[in-house]
């Protein structure tokens, strides 16, 4: 797969997840958070099933005890992260929540430089800053007047995330089963989930039936094929630079939160949009920009009165 067939998966499981951000709010409303996340990755996991034995019959190597053990790791990192994420949603609104949840791309290049000791490219730290700023304004307001514990808890999620975005490319490297590690992530957070939603939580049949187009969508969309998306484009992305690219999430959170919550959409929203879009693009032309070497560029242009000369014979010919 090219690196831009990568970007262009993390794109849209970047607008999946932005458009789920209803859904999990809509269903936190109607069955506990943590059961939600538990039934929907539980689906997902099923949904996965045929790919990663798929998958499986094809590869030559066998899967070593690291290897479920590092899928259960990055397994625990999601269920801390979805969990904290859909209990926080109870009580933020949709684009608060697309913006706290975007805060994980400057987390992401630090748990990376942790693990590999990679230092990240300057434009990715510029990129982050640029789209974390651009987050902020796709908030009420540009400012978290309402802060809520439902705030703080997605806060604290973000760090969870970054750290299973970050174990993701460890997995791949060691082991090229992109399926599989969807199949034991989304085994893994659902029965977590479920099993602390029905210790924790009251669960009731009728709740259960309101929220099931949430946990459809959730389950088959956010879960099956965005999660999925995201695992096999972070072995041709690094998770830095994908990070960003999958910060455009909070964006589409704002714009399905205008168009089916009635939030408010201001100038200063729609600008943010466009910040984190900038983020998005200096990311990508990063590495064209610096293959333009700076002694080329003088001789380039030390040359150019010439090229003008030239330019004008022909223009004066073509009179």
């Amino acid at each position: 797969m090219s690196r831009i067939r990568a970007d262009l998966l993390l794109v849209l499981a970047a607008l999946i997840w932005g458009t789920a951000f209803i859904a999990q709010k809509n269903a936190g409303e109607l069955m506990g958070p943590i059961s939600f996340v538990g039934v929907r990755f539980l689906l997902s996991c099923v949904a996965l099933t045929p790919l990663a034995l798929y998958e499986g019959g094809q590869s030559r190597t066998p899967l070593k005890k690291a290897d479920w053990s590092l899928a259960g790791l990055i397994g625990i990192c999601v269920f801390a992260a979805a969990a904290l994420q859909q209990v926080g949603l109870a009580t933020t609104t949709a684009t608060n929540g697309g913006f706290l949840t975007a805060l994980y791309v400057i987390l992401v290049p630090l748990f990376v430089f942790a693990q590999s000791g990679v230092k990240p490219r300057r434009i990715v730290l510029v990129a982050g800053v640029v789209s974390v700023a651009g987050a902020w304004l796709l908030t009420d307001g540009a400012e978290l007047t309402s802060w809520t514990s439902g705030d703080g808890l997605v806060l604290i999620a973000d760090v969870a995330w970054a750290a299973g975005i970050s174990l993701v490319p460890a997995f791949l490297s060691r082991c090229d089963r992109p399926y599989f590690l969807a199949f034991a992530q989304f085994g893994v957070v659902g029965a977590l989930g479920t099993v602390v939603g029905l210790a924790v939580e009251p669960v009731s049949q009728e709740g259960l039936h309101a929220a099931l187009p949430s946990i459809l969508y959730a389950g088959l969309c956010s879960g099956g094929i965005a999660f999925t998306l995201q695992i096999v484009a972070l072995k041709y992305t690094p998770a830095a630079e994908a990070a960003l690219i999958m910060s455009l999430e909070s964006v589409f959170a704002a714009l399905s939160g205008a168009v089916l919550l009635s939030e408010r959409l201001t100038g200063s929203a729609i600008l943010g949009g466009a910040l984190i879009l900038l983020g998005v693009v200096l990311v990508e032309s990063g590495p064209a920009m610096q293959n333009i070497r700076l002694p080329q560029f003088w001789l380039w242009l030390s040359q150019a009165p010439q090229y003008r000369n030239w330019l004008a014979q022909v223009w004066g010919k073509a009179r």
